[in-house]
């Protein structure tokens, strides 16, 4: 399971013109479910995510997790993000899970984040969205679920 996250003063995501999911401060998780994935994956990275301390504290040092500064999570599912762009120009997304178990680990991962504590909104799953969002810092950051952490 691969996320991108973003630190943000405000992200949103819109499909068909309706803002389905949208949060203040926090982060903006693009997620990738990978072939092979499992609940653990999910539960390790919303985990990690949730006590990152990536949020700055009074002395500007980050020092701070999301829950800590009372911020959100927006999940998006991204399934781009398993892409393999090694060979020729156009990316390969053999890499990915298959549409229905990527649906339910991203929906487990989601569920696992708010069981944390955290205010969790959402994309929907395989739509055509549109992500906004305002990055702080910037502050963008990389976890694989399959790399130790």
């Amino acid at each position: 399971m691969r996320a991108v996250l973003q630190r943000v003063s405000r992200a949103s995501v819109e499909v068909d013109g309706q803002v389905v999911g949208r949060i203040g401060v926090g982060w903006l998780v693009l997620l990738g479910v990978a072939k092979g994935d499992s609940d653990e994956d999910a539960d390790k990275l919303a985990e990690k995510i949730a006590g990152l301390r990536a949020f700055e504290d009074e002395a500007g040092k980050m020092n701070l997790a999301v829950g800590d500064v009372g911020g959100s999570v927006l999940v998006v599912s991204q399934f781009t993000l398993l892409g393999d762009c090694r060979a020729g120009r156009r990316p390969s997304f053999i890499g990915a899970a298959d549409p229905a178990e990527a649906e339910r680990l991203y929906l487990r991962f989601a569920e696992k984040v708010r069981g944390l504590g955290l205010s969790v909104e959402t994309g929907t799953f395989r739509a055509d969205m549109k992500v906004e969002l305002v990055n702080d810092g910037p502050v963008t950051l990389l976890l694989d679920s399959r790399k130790a952490f």
